[in-house]
């Protein structure tokens, strides 16, 4: 059946896969796979049906989904973060003519049971870009009489609510073009989204965040790509303050999660404010583990293989926070032997990190997804794209054990944004696709723009609009104007220029001292 789903206007990429991934997470296409064996439909793909209303904008937040039961949709509206409403739709119209047409139309046997004396009911108008004035409301309101009405009214705890939702050209700027023809809708609401989710775990009143913690919003959207749900256990190798793996407890899902630094996972910034204490301010079930890991170093043993459901994370790519993988002048040492933490200073022995360039780490956290996800988990993670207008189409890293099923992409200023790859494993790991993906990875590595190569993002995204170019006339490769490296005669420049300083300042401080004690 059709349904009428109405987006929140915002993240216009994540609507549809979110959309999508709940829809496998409760069993639609096993549903659509019964019809077809039972002759039903002989069309129906592992994907959902789409289309829009007519003479609409594809970014507009109205759009129709063919779900193959109601139960469906309202677990998927229910559960979504994107979803205003799903709506079964009675009639539609460019006049209330047309809609009064339209639903009188509509079957008997699927809107009476609806309208009884026994049920009450409440009707609540939208629109987009406009709101109604009291009066307008009214108005409205007494255009429906025609609709047979048995039940009570109950504006706070309805048994049924009805939906009129009103779209017209009213002159106000959504970001979208006019609309070509007013259109009215009429239907009755199957689930709505949880209002009341973000502003509980919003990020201002958590208990222990950093400065790339998730947002709340972000992190829910993550762990419905990865369907997160009872029974599944979710694996976050960059785990931080643990946002990603608070919206995956929140779904029900078993947690675990890993960083690089100690600090982190073990300490935070105290007995009350670590990782632990943001599982236990929301009441949801702890971490199994957090591991102090390196990505680029995994600790699971040989044999380990197919554990998590999902991987769900946000790589570091050097914009807020930089990489870092083993290594440093400490192992530098023991190039003619192993290096060994001094038994005085293993108790707050912090290890030392080398530079962990982004496609280096991402290879390795394909190749660790490959080899830990269960067949048909899912990979979820975030990757950045330059959006200046001379850079070419971005390529994604790409895997042998793996199909690519969503990208969503989310501008975080003029110069780039981030997309979110969603992934799902589609062949077992062995030693031939390791080393294929190994190739694969120097190829992407060759390939690939060189700023991501080097790491320099940052510079990327933050030099001056009016930077001076670099070769070729890209700023994509422009260099900062001070120096990465100052050499001996700066430095004994710098520290000429602050002896002839010096006695200044003496002789201005004895000064003071000599007024301070005349008085």
């Amino acid at each position: 059946m059709w349904y009428l789903c109405v987006f929140f206007h915002r993240l216009l990429d994540y609507r549809k896969p979110e959309v999508e991934a709940l829809a496998e997470l409760f069993g639609a296409f096993e549903q659509q796979e019964e019809d077809v064996n039972n002759g039903e439909n002989h069309n129906q793909t592992r994907s959902l049906q789409w289309k829009l209303p007519a003479n609409f904008h594809p970014d507009c937040p109205f759009h129709f989904v063919n779900l193959p039961s109601e139960d469906i949709a309202r677990k998927i509206a229910n559960r979504s973060i994107l979803v205003k409403g799903m709506y079964e739709l009675w009639g539609e119209g460019s006049s209330y003519d047309q809609l009064e047409e339209a639903v009188i139309a509509y079957p008997d046997d699927r809107k009476l049971r609806y309208l009884t004396s026994e049920s009450s009911f409440r009707i609540n108008l939208d629109s987009f870009g406009k709101t109604f004035s009291t009066e307008e409301q009214k108005d409205i309101f007494k255009k429906l009489s025609f609709i047979p009405f048995k039940g009570k009214v109950n504006l706070k705890n309805p048994d049924h609510k009805f939906w009129l939702i009103e779209i017209d050209d009213y002159g106000s700027n959504n970001g979208l073009p006019p609309i070509v023809e007013k259109r009215i809708f009429f239907g009755r609401e199957i689930g709505a989204a949880d209002r009341k989710l973000l502003p509980t775990y919003q990020l201002k009143s958590r208990t222990y965040i950093g400065p790339t913690a998730m947002d709340a919003e972000m992190a829910f959207l993550m762990a419905n790509q990865g369907l997160a749900a009872p029974g599944k256990l979710v694996y976050d190798p960059f785990v931080g303050t643990g946002s990603i793996l608070v919206a995956a407890a929140h779904f029900g899902a078993m947690t675990m999660g890993a960083d690089i630094d100690i600090r982190v996972v073990r300490d935070g910034r105290g007995p009350d404010h670590n990782v632990w204490s943001n599982f236990k301010q929301y009441g949801l079930p702890e971490p199994i583990s957090l591991l102090r890991a390196d990505n680029n170093l995994p600790p699971w043993r040989a044999g380990l293989k197919e554990v998590f459901d999902a991987m769900i994370c946000d790589p570091p790519y050097g914009v807020r926070a930089g990489g870092r993988k083993s290594g440093g002048r400490k192992l530098l040492k023991g190039v003619v032997g192993p290096y060994t933490v001094p038994d005085d200073k293993r108790a707050d022995h912090i290890p030392s990190t080398a530079s962990y360039s982004l496609v280096e780490c991402v290879h390795d956290l394909l190749d660790l997804a490959a080899r830990m996800l269960v067949m048909g988990g899912r990979l979820v993670y975030f990757y950045p794209v330059l959006r200046e207008e001379d850079s070419p189409d971005p390529t994604f890293p790409e895997h042998s054990c793996f199909k690519l099923i969503a990208v969503s992409e989310q501008i975080l200023s003029f110069r780039y944004s981030r997309v979110l790859l969603t992934m799902v494993k589609t062949a077992p790991y062995t030693e031939e696709i390791a080393e294929a993906a190994r190739i694969m990875h120097l190829e992407f590595r060759a390939n690939h723009l060189k700023w991501l190569e080097e790491g320099n993002l940052h510079s990327a995204v933050f030099a001056p609009a009016n930077h001076h170019q670099g070769e070729g006339g890209d700023s994509r490769f422009c260099k900062d104007s001070k120096p990465k490296y100052r050499g001996k005669y700066v430095r004994m420049f710098g520290v000429l220029r602050y002896l002839m300083f010096l006695p200044g300042q003496l002789i201005l401080v004895f000064y003071q001292c000599r007024k301070k004690a005349d008085l």
